[in-house]
This record gives structure tokens, C-alpha cells and sequence, in this order.
């Protein structure tokens, strides 16, 4: 089965508690803090493996989550990181945050790696929180929380010639021809119901991937037939072959033909028609294809065209060597522009307003990624972590905002589930 779309949730691992606790041994006075920092959360790392051919082992991994760190313990220990979630995908997957759109990697190399989903840092026991002035703190910290976030995985084929056309023109039997790709070939139309890829070789050492992309019909940008399931792995390829029946066996008009490719192309994504484009003539075997091959030189004077017989094996040579000499001088270029990615870490520690108050009825409620991550990771056990706490949120400039906004003695003031009470 060829899967080259899913949609699957991330959970990256949290952070370790850090571990609050004080050395105790006889005759040691005043041993201070022993408690150790909770280890690093699992990141969900996507890697290339050039043996997988589709996503369907993504199909049933609806969550996707990564280990929890371990947590700090007493007498100094440090808690272990946890291991990181790898998940295999081919070559040309393509990583799409749903929420914001952006690209998170786009993965072309075998064993290439992109961590989506970053693990939280381990939390903070109470060995690093000790100075001078406080030398035995009574507080640690939760682990940071794992990122979060629904993806779209999406294959699209590295491939260097991309053969189009509409049904039953001979694409398959042209890739069976050329290479050593096997598609089923039969006198119906949609036969090929999954992309083919296939090695050309051209010369000792030279070669190049040919993909015979099924399911184009008049329509297929919007979603006819299996068009718009395809269209997309014509986009990495840098040199697009039209098959067309020149004969005009199917009851169809060659010229019509490419008129309605070269419009679902550009529908699609009109940066396709910048792409270097040939035309295979195909059953030149039989009648009428001399007669409408020479129409359609009057018609498009300018475009190249090969003559061939896919069926009888002939005239293949000639484009094998011409779509060889096209790709020695055709760069590949990146699919996607540079604005459209999502640099992770920049992504993740975006920088945005610390904290946002709202008034719901006659409750203070404060929000924010910041606020937030600091309340989830602070260990309200004893006195002094609310009063470190406190001086985080005044140092943020939350008591000032709940002063100008019109807090009074006593207002209820929450954040996430938890609240208190406003104190000036």
C-alpha cells in the first residue's frame, strides 16, 4: 500500500523532577542540599531511512510519544536523560506544522536527521538554587514539559524526470521500457494507482530516477480522479516529460491533451511551469500519429519533442540521452522557499509578550507561555518556593499590570487551575 500522507500527534518527553533533599550523616553538621537535577525528556527525531518507500508505518501511529527523564534523588544524584523516539520515514518527507503552517524539515538525505519535537530540561533540585546567601534551599523544581504538536508528514518522490500525462498514453509501459520498474500494465484507465519510480542508466556511472506519476485527468489540481494526490511528487522533479498518444487511440486530441496537463500543472503550482519540459510522442506506431505529430509542431513550434514506440521499444534512446544531457546542466533546487521554514529553536523560544491579564467575571486570569511554564515547573511544597515564586511573578511586572488594571486587596487572580489571592 503507497501512504504518502499523514497526520500524527508529537509528545516529546517532559524533563525530570529535580529531587529536594538535604545531607543527613552522624556527626556531619549542617550537610546542606543533596538533591540532584532531574534528567533531559526523550526528543522525537525524524531520520531517513533510503529503504522505505511510503509512510505507512506512520498510518497507525496516531501519538507518537517519547520517554519521561528520570528524576533527581538524594545524595546528589542526577536523574537519567531518556533515550530519543526515532521514527524512520523515506527519503522526500516533508514535515508540516499543522498549527502554524511553517515547514519543519524537509528530509532528502539517507540518514538525514531533524529533531521535531524538542523534550523538556530536566528540573532543578535543590543543589543548584544554593548561593551564599542562601546556602540550604527548601525548594526544587518540576521537569520542563515536552513539546507538543500535530504534524503532517508528507512524501514527496525524489525523482529527476517526472513523466505526465493523461490515462492509458503509455507512461507505464514506457518506465517498464527504460528501466527496471515492473508497473502493472493493463488496457484500462487508473492501472497505475501509486507512483513508479524507476533507474535509468545511461553510461557506466550515470544514471538518473524517472517517476511515472499516475491519475492526471482534466481536473486533477481540484481533485479529480487521483490527481490530487500525485500532483505534488511532480514538484521535486527538475526536468517534466508529457506523454502524449500522438495517434489519438484513445478517442482524445494529442494537442487537447497537453493543453489540459500543462493547466493542472499550473493550477497546481505555477512555479511547475518554470520547470524544463519535453514531449514524448508515444505510439508513433500507429495511424494517424504522423498526421497529428505534425499539427502539433505547427501549434507549439518551440517545444521538444521525441518520437518514440514504448510498446515496440523504439526511439527510446534518443530521449535517454537528451533527458541525461538536460539534467548535467539543470541544478536541483530547493522546494520550498527559505521564509517558509520554522528554524526549530527559534520557533520553539519565540519571542512574544511574557504575560497577558484578562478579566473573567471577577477573576483575574493571567496567561502566557512564560507564566505558565514557570508555574507548571515550580514544586509549591513549602513556603520558600511560593515566595520564590512570588518574586518571579513581581520581577516579571505582573503585581505593577494587576495595579494599573485595578486589582484590589483580596481579588481572586489565577493561573492555569491555580488561584490566589491578590495581595499589594
Amino acid at each position: 500500500m503507497f501512504i504518502d500522507e499523514v497526520i500524527v500527534e508529537l509528545k516529546a518527553g517532559d524533563g525530570g523532577d529535580g529531587c529536594m533533599a538535604f545531607r543527613r550523616e552522624k556527626y556531619v553538621e549542617m550537610g546542606g542540599p543533596a538533591g540532584g537535577n532531574g534528567g533531559t525528556g526523550g526528543s522525537i527525531i525524524f531520520e531517513v531511512d533510503e529503504g522505505l518507500n511510503t509512510l505507512i508505518d506512520l498510518r497507525y501511529r496516531k501519538l507518537i510519544k517519547a520517554k519521561k527523564g528520570e528524576n533527581g534523588q538524594g545524595k546528589g544524584m542526577h536523574g537519567k536523560g531518556a533515550s530519543d523516539e526515532i521514527v524512520r520515514v523515506p527519503m522526500g518527507t516533508v514535515i508540516t506544522d499543522l498549527e502554524t503552517g511553517l515547514i519543519l524539515a524537509d528530509l532528502t538525505k539517507h540518514k538525514e536527521q531533524a529533531v521535531i519535537a524538542t523534550g523538556g530540561r530536566g528540573g532543578r533540585g535543590n543543589i543548584a538554587f544554593a548561593t551564599r546567601a542562601n546556602p540550604a534551599p527548601s525548594y526544587s523544581e518540576h521537569g520542563e514539559e515536552g513539546e507538543h504538536l500535530k504534524i503532517k508528514a508528507e512524501l514527496k518522490l525524489l525523482a529527476d524526470v517526472g513523466l505526465v500525462g493523461l490515462p492509458s498514453v503509455g507512461k507505464s509501459t514506457l518506465i517498464s521500457k527504460i528501466s527496471a520498474s515492473k508497473p502493472k500494465i493493463a488496457a484500462y484507465h487508473f492501472t497505475t494507482l501509486k507512483p513508479n519510480l524507476g533507474v535509468v542508466r545511461v553510461d557506466e556511472g550515470k544514471s538518473f530516477v524517472v517517476a511515472d506519476l499516475p491519475g492526471l485527468i482534466k481536473g486533477a489540481s481540484l481533485g479529480e480522479g487521483l490527481g490530487d494526490r500525485f500532483l505534488k511528487h511532480i514538484e521535486r522533479t527538475r526536468v517534466i516529460a508529457h506523454i502524449l498518444d500522438m495517434s489519438g487511440s484513445e478517442g482524445r486530441d494529442p494537442l487537447e491533451d497537453y493543453k489540459i496537463i500543462n493547466h493542472e500543472l499550473e493550477a497546481f503550482n505555477p512555479k511547475m511551469m518554470d520547470k524544463p519540459q519535453v514531449v514524448i510522442a508515444n505510439k508513433m506506431d500507429l495511424d494517424g500519429a504522423k498526421q497529428n505529430l505534425q499539427r502539433f509542431h505547427e501549434t507549439y513550434p518551440d517545444v521538444t519533442v521525441f518520437e518514440v514506440s514504448a510498446l515496440q521499444a523504439e526511439g527510446l534512446q534518443p530521449v535517454i540521452r537528451a533527458l541525461s544531457e538536460m539534467l548535467e546542466h539543470i541544478a536541483k533546487q530547493p522546494l520550498y522557499e527559505e521564509e517558509k521554514f520554522a528554524s526549530h529553536v527559534l520557533y520553539k523560544f519565540k519571542k512574544e509578550q511574557p504575560f497577558r491579564i484578562i478579566k473573567d467575571n471577577a477573576v483575574w486570569v493571567i496567561k502566557g507561555d512564560e507564566i505558565e511554564k514557570i508555574f507548571k515547573m515550580t514544586k509549591f511544597t513549602t513556603e520558600e518556593a511560593f515566595l520564590r515564586f512570588s518574586r518571579k511573578l513581581r520581577k516579571l511586572g505582573i503585581d505593577d499590570r494587576l495595579k494599573e488594571l485595578g486589582a484590589l486587596d483580596g481579588d481572586t487572580v489565577r493561573i492555569l487551575d491555580y488561584e490566589f489571592e491578590y495581595r499589594q
